[in-house]
């Protein structure tokens, strides 16, 4: 009925009157494939339509070469012929392999989709959260999905699968695998990628033959929002297929002069290339090109020219327009700036390090004086040349930041999403030789640069350092400012510098005019860095002799410090350790904290988990059972996608010097990089990816130096809130103090943990730990850590006056003395409880009759006296009487003895002479007589002559 377009022969039939309708096919309408091979090794051609049901009259199959039939690299197969051509010329192939290196697009059999890991009952939508073609390269997603790219391809032989990687960031999990026809993976250890540091890596699998599933498989653990940076795949090249079926072009800045390349070649330097060029072209005068340069860019002023400016091309801009900036007239000539601090200028176009044991500014080496040794280390501030340790690239291309006298500056770029990164090398770091000593948990080094940006737009200016873990960033313009940065770790380090103009992917440059400048970077104690100055050495006093001074620099002993001005050692007070950043100086020597002490090296103080102290007496402690690294966890956590983290806590208490550190690794690579102190803390994630129960990342130390060890909720102005750990005991808590040095942008002084042991003796064998109720995380302010450990091993040693003795009834002539703790216990392990005590006793019923027995004798003895003293009584009072009526008869004369034979105090029974014998009424009788009236007993009294007749009458 009518023409479809220009180019079309075909003709359509509109469907009328149940009529179909079709289109003839064209070529451009289809494509061919074979068909699987059968038992004989044979196989069909078949056209395949690029859409289905839009065309008709497709050619018939026909047979097709044998599965056994492959093209030579270079070499394509021309299905409409079943012949192998050459390749055309600015084109190359792989022959029995397949290459993919452009990314405009998702290339025809790849797939990528994302996953939700989250957990519970929260989903997340995760359709998005797939890899992104960016022309040179694609680049995986950044949040908490696993993002996954497959790729599908069948092998006739034996091959292998090569690509490049860019991996930055460590809080990516990235692996790469391959499934086979039997659904086997490739081993667990070699589908962990090798984070990358300043470059893209290479990585190389064997794949066996017949069908092979390609996985390439991220998932960020960030647990924020675009702040971790894409894994970047590019140039995929597969072996082991039977052909290609077309050719590649060659990217810009390579090129294929012949025919039947099987790869490009880059362009030489100071030359350029478009896609698909068979030549490179020269640069302008003005202009210059790196290696695969895919264009050129304006030349820097170099020494002893003139200043010439020009437009960057290519030309975005009109300086016809009102208002525009007019192109700034060429400048007078310059002498070239000086050399770096430590270089000199061996000649007008380069730069020299100085010699060793010697300094410069810039301009001449001078000799270090005597007694003093060179600090080593690199200052750039002047930037004629991109420094031999120093590269910049932005994935793709080189030379994106670029030298400008006196600075280095960010060129537009090629995208505005792409990272231009600026790389500086270091081996690795060493202390002054008076201070080189392995002492941990002291700063190494000390990197600081001067930096400003300007942006109209979201740009960000990224600083990095070991394995691309990101210590700061900037975003927006930011005026010219200086950052420091302390290094603690001695290693290889490779700090980056990555500036971007927008987080969004755009084909197009529209922000060009942003850029980042740096105007100086320098670092100290660099191994196999240049001397920029020198410093006074320690020597000890037996060393300070010419000959000696003229040498090597000799160190001060271990716990000494360095005189002001002087070479002279003297001793740090007991108990203290050496400040190894400022070793002179008496300020250099800093007292141990409460209830600690140095360390063999004086490098740092230490707990022997031991403790005493005097409240209501002398209690002991004794924390060694709590010696060992111990971990736990925070409660869970949630990101808005619903991925379930926790926080993992290593804790080293204390313990002697060999004791074993407290470690956070990051596991999500091969690098392991791990972090080490008394307490650290590392991101932990449950995955099930390469088999793992959990993914550990983003390791920091929150308490590499120990502070003190006190009850005092304050020391050193690190604080321990009581009312974060409410007490319910009268025992006071144990406080181990702690401080990591290293200062991050929301911490300017470095982190602070505290730990408080409480004494618990109902804890059992698994020991308690606890954050507290208000900051779930361990911290309110991500600064000032705390925790509570209750363990029955914080209670003081058991003393004799922890417990009480129990002494029993005597029971068949044992008693038992019994030992028991006081209540309630506050204390453990220590002195243990005496054994029960055996005595013999006595029991009741002995000492009843015994005492009976003792009453009874005791009364008689008692009767028997009264009965003596009684009678003598009766003696007395009857001589008594008888004195008494002697002296009645003769008044004034004294009574004369009746006999001088009766002595005082005899009984006188002979003057009692009895005529008669009375009976015992008579007696009685005579007792009762009455008394006279003077108050005598009137007794009859016989006189001699009496007696005398009653003798004789007898």
């Amino acid at each position: 009925k009518g023409l479809m377009g220009k180019e079309s022969q075909a003709f359509q039939f509109t469907k009328h009157n149940n009529e179909m309708s079709c289109v003839v096919c064209l070529q451009s309408d289809f494509h061919f494939e074979y068909t699987e091979c059968d038992v004989l090794g044979s196989r069909w051609r078949v056209a395949v339509p690029n859409k289905p049901d839009t065309c008709t009259g497709l050619p018939d199959p026909v047979r097709g070469t044998q599965c056994s039939f492959s093209c030579k690299a270079g070499e394509f197969l021309d299905m409409e012929t079943q012949e192998c051509q050459k390749c055309a010329a600015g084109t190359y192939s792989l022959g029995t392999g397949v290459g993919f290196d452009e990314w405009d697009t998702l290339p025809p059999g790849f797939f990528s989709y994302g996953t939700d890991m989250s957990a519970g009952d929260v989903f997340a939508n995760c359709s998005n959260s797939t890899w992104v073609p960016k022309g040179d390269y694609i680049a995986s997603n950044t949040d908490e999905c696993t993002s996954t790219l497959t790729y599908t391809v069948s092998l006739k032989q034996s091959g292998t699968v090569a690509f490049e990687y860019f991996y930055p960031d460590s809080s990516v999990s990235f692996e790469f695998y391959v499934q086979n026809d039997q659904c086997q993976s490739t081993e667990a250890q070699s589908r962990w990628m090798k984070s990358t540091e300043s470059d893209w890596s290479s990585h190389y699998v064997e794949l066996s033959k017949g069908n092979n599933v390609l996985y390439w498989q991220t998932t960020a653990f960030s647990l924020a929002s675009g702040s971790a940076r894409p894994v970047l795949l590019r140039n995929i090249a597969i072996t082991g297929v039977a052909y290609t079926s077309e050719c590649f072009h060659c990217k810009p800045g390579t090129f294929s002069k012949q025919a039947g390349a099987a790869h490009c070649a880059p362009c030489p330097a100071n030359t350029y290339s478009n896609k698909g060029s068979t030549s490179c072209q020269s640069c302008a005068q003005h202009q210059y090109a790196g290696n695969r340069a895919p264009g050129p860019s304006a030349r820097p002023r170099t020494c002893g020219t003139q200043l010439m400016y020009r437009w960057i091309e290519p030309k975005i801009c009109s300086e016809s327009t009102d208002g525009a900036v007019k192109l700034p007239a060429s400048g007078k000539m310059e002498l070239c700036p000086p050399c770096n601090p430590g270089f000199f200028s061996s000649n007008v176009s380069s730069c020299e390090p100085c010699p060793s044991g010697s300094y410069s500014n810039g301009t001449a080496c001078v000799q270090c004086p005597a007694g003093t040794e060179p600090i080593l280390g690199f200052e750039y501030k002047w930037w004629n040349t991109m420094p031999s340790n120093m590269k910049s690239s932005v994935y793709s291309w080189e030379y994106t930041w670029e030298v400008a006298g006196d600075y280095i500056y960010t060129t537009p770029g090629d995208l505005d999403s792409n990272y231009m990164t600026l790389t500086l090398t270091v081996p690795g770091y060493r202390l002054t030789q008076s201070i080189a000593r392995e002492m941990p948990n002291n700063d190494l080094a000390k990197i600081t640069f001067v930096f400003e940006t300007r942006c109209s737009a979201d740009c960000m200016l990224y600083f990095s350092s070991v394995r691309y873990t990101e210590v700061e960033r900037w975003g927006g313009t930011r005026e010219k400012q200086s950052y420091s940065y302390i290094i603690r770790r001695n290693s290889s380090t490779c700090f980056t510098w990555a500036f971007q103009h927008t987080k969004g992917h755009s084909e197009e440059r529209q922000y060009s005019v942003d850029f980042a400048k740096i105007y100086s970077i320098s670092i100290t104690n660099v191994i196999g860095g240049v001397a920029f100055g020198c410093r006074h050495c320690a020597v000890g006093a037996s060393h300070t002799d010419e000959s000696h001074m003229g040498g090597a620099c000799v160190p001060c002993p271990v716990g000494h410090y360095m005189l002001n001005d002087s070479s002279t050692c003297l001793s740090c007070p007991p108990n203290s350790i050496v400040r190894t950043e400022q070793p002179i100086g008496v300020e250099a020597c800093l007292p141990c904290g409460p209830n600690t002490r140095s360390n063999q090296d004086r490098s740092a103080c230490v707990s022997d988990c031991t403790l005493v102290l005097e409240r209501e007496g002398t209690a002991r402690y004794d924390f060694s059972p709590l010696a060992n690294v111990t971990h736990f966890r925070s409660g869970p956590r949630f990101t808005s996608k619903g991925l379930r983290y926790f926080h993992q806590f290593s804790v080293s208490l204390c313990g002697s010097e060999g004791r074993p550190e407290a470690v956070c690794v990051d596991n999500v690579t091969k690098n392991k990089r791990e972090v080490r102190g008394h307490v650290c803390q590392a991101t932990v994630v449950p995955s099930e990816l390469r088999n793992q129960r959990v993914v550990s990342s983003q390791p920091f130390s929150i308490g590499d130096t120990l502070i003190g060890v006190t009850t005092e909720s304050t020391l050193d102005h690190i604080s321990s809130p009581q009312d974060h750990f409410p007490a319910d005991s009268s025992l006071p808590d144990v406080i181990f103090y702690y401080r990591s040095a290293e200062a991050t942008p929301a911490c300017k002084n470095g982190r602070t943990t505290t730990i408080r042991l409480r004494c618990d003796p109902s804890v059992s064998e698994d020991d308690q730990l606890s954050l507290p109720s208000t900051c779930p995380e361990g911290t309110c302010d991500g600064c000032s850590f705390h925790f509570l450990w209750r363990t029955r091993h914080a209670c003081p040693l058991c003393s004799a006056r922890h417990y009480k003795e129990i002494v029993s009834g005597c029971i068949q002539g044992i008693q038992r003395t019994t030992y028991v703790w006081q209540e309630p216990l506050g204390c453990s392990r220590g002195v243990p409880l005496p054994a029960q005590k055996l005595s013999a006793c006595v029991t009741l019923d002995f000492w009843l009759k015994f005492g009976v027995f003792t009453g009874t004798v005791a009364g008689l003895l008692l009767i028997a006296l009264s009965c003596y003293f009684w009678k003598r009584t009766r003696r007395l009072e009857y001589k008594y009487s008888k004195l008494m009526m002697n002296a009645g008869e003769r008044e004034c004369e004294l009574p004369a003895a009746d006999s001088c034979a009766i002595m005082e105090g005899e009984d006188a029974d002979d003057d009692l002479i009895y005529l008669t014998k009375k009976s015992i009424s008579s007696k009685i009788k005579s007792f009762s007589r009455q008394r006279t009236s003077d108050g005598f007993d009137s007794v009859p009294l016989k006189s001699s002559s009496g007696m005398e007749m009653e003798m004789e009458m007898s």
